[in-house]
């Protein structure tokens, strides 16, 4: 069983970034988006106005929270081999419903990859006054390339 990390979400939150459960690179360092070659900081680099890059993980989870973007995962626990989605089993949901509650101010969430979409949907549907959008998945077993990453995923951020 594997366990996926706390929210990142301050009473500034707008947008809400989820994915579906951690990889096995993020686990090991207990950070998001960890392996070397997911897209996604970079990805935030380039929508939030070509921020400089940074390494150290606080200062960039910092960087979107400065933006009023959080962080958090579908899935609170599962069972998975490897990293990939498609092998997830016994899955629990993270709640949503109290995290709702404490932060109102979240009006979009957007799902980084197909997966975690299906995963929120199944469980807690189109949720009223929330604006969805789902991204291409930013992991590098996703083969889009960068640019068009970039170019879809800047799309939730006009």
């Amino acid at each position: 069983m594997i366990q996926s990390f706390p929210p990142f979400v301050n009473s500034e939150t707008k947008i809400l970034i989820l994915g579906t459960m951690p990889g096995i690179a993020s686990l090991e360092k207990q950070e998001y988006y960890a392996h070397k070659r997911n897209h996604f900081w970079k990805i935030m680099h380039m929508l939030l106005d070509n921020l400089p890059m940074f390494e150290i993980f606080e200062v960039k989870i910092q960087m979107l929270q400065a933006n009023n973007i959080g962080l958090w995962d579908v899935l609170e626990n599962c069972d998975r081999k490897g990293s990939l989605d498609i092998h997830i089993k016994n899955q629990k949901e993270n709640d949503f419903e109290t995290l709702f509650k404490e932060f109102p101010g979240i009006t979009t969430i957007i799902f980084n990859g197909k997966e975690s979409h299906k995963y929120f949907l199944k469980k807690f549907g189109q949720i009223k006054g929330i604006t969805y959008y789902v991204m291409p998945s930013t992991s590098p077993a996703n083969t889009m390339s960068f640019e068009n990453k970039l170019k879809i995923w800047s799309a939730g951020f006009q």
